[in-house]
């Protein structure tokens, strides 16, 4: 058995993606929502102990809180501050992982055979969505990571991340990007004045990628597709976090196309009906 932890959780789509992987991997394990409050993160990590629970999902606002809980975790991990993902070693021992950043570098590379190594990116936000982010394509060997934020303070921490290909830059970084990611809240809407930049900065060549996926097309994508550029959701990012987190736990390789139909199946019966 696994579950996942948040709150709220009842939205989570992990137990749609992870119960099909479970599925077709002829694996008689089942997948939960499990919402624990604000607070008890570390308390769900020792039940996790007592129940035996193969693997853990963590989501908002339990990332950091179960750090302290944990019997390890990895580098990556401790850098960002947050845990997404515990998993048991050969020891029995719990260690906490943090695979959002990877699974969005095995996304781009099952959307587009997009390699960071040698690329420059942009990434607008500094939270910590785009913080994962920006130590991935660091690790991926990216040439430059130019960190867009509000404030400078928080731009100046995250870009740190990608140690001497990190830097603070202003929306015109954009212009020259192979890879631009908006990790910001802004966009959600659907007219063009909640664009999280200029669309003139946008170019024919690039992808420019949402870490959201609903809506599963942003005013920033629609821009992005008039500007000639390669366009992405979140979807990706969740299905490949996903399938990092069934490798740890499963020591199988994922069923990703598996976990991307029932995804799409999935985020397909929510999308509002047409009058």
């Amino acid at each position: 058995m696994a579950a996942v932890i948040g709150s709220p959780v009842d939205h989570s789509l992990s137990p749609v993606i992870h119960n099909a992987a479970f599925e077709v991997s002829g694996l008689d394990w089942v997948y939960v929502a499990l919402p624990v409050p604000r607070g008890s993160g570390a308390r769900a990590v020792a039940a996790m102990r007592t129940l035996g629970l193969a693997g853990m999902s963590v989501t908002t606002p339990h990332k950091a809180d179960v750090i302290a809980a944990l019997d390890d975790a990895t580098d990556d991990a401790r850098r960002l501050g947050a845990v997404n993902c515990i998993a048991t070693d050969d020891a029995g021992r719990l260690i906490g992982h943090n695979t959002d950043g990877a699974g969005f570098v095995r996304g781009l590379a099952d959307d587009f055979g997009f390699d960071p190594r040698g690329a420059s990116c942009v990434v607008l936000g500094a939270g910590g969505a785009a913080r994962a982010v920006i130590l991935a394509l660091a690790r991926a060997g990216a040439a430059r990571v130019v960190v867009v934020n509000r404030t400078e303070e928080r731009a100046v921490a995250a870009s740190n991340l990608a140690d001497s290909a990190g830097s603070v830059g202003g929306p015109e970084a954009i212009g020259s990007a192979d890879l631009v990611v908006n990790a910001t809240s802004v966009g959600m809407g659907d007219g063009d004045e909640s664009l999280p930049c200029d669309a003139g900065l946008l170019r024919p060549g690039q992808i420019v990628a949402e870490l959201v996926y609903q809506p599963l097309e942003t005013a920033l994508m629609r821009a992005a597709g008039r500007a000639g550029a390669r366009t992405a959701n979140g979807t990706s990012m969740l299905v490949h976090q996903g399938a990092i987190a069934f490798e740890h736990w499963t020591g199988m390789a994922a069923p990703v196309e598996a976990m991307a139909d029932a995804l799409s199946h999935a985020l397909a019966d929510r999308s509002p009906r047409a009058p």
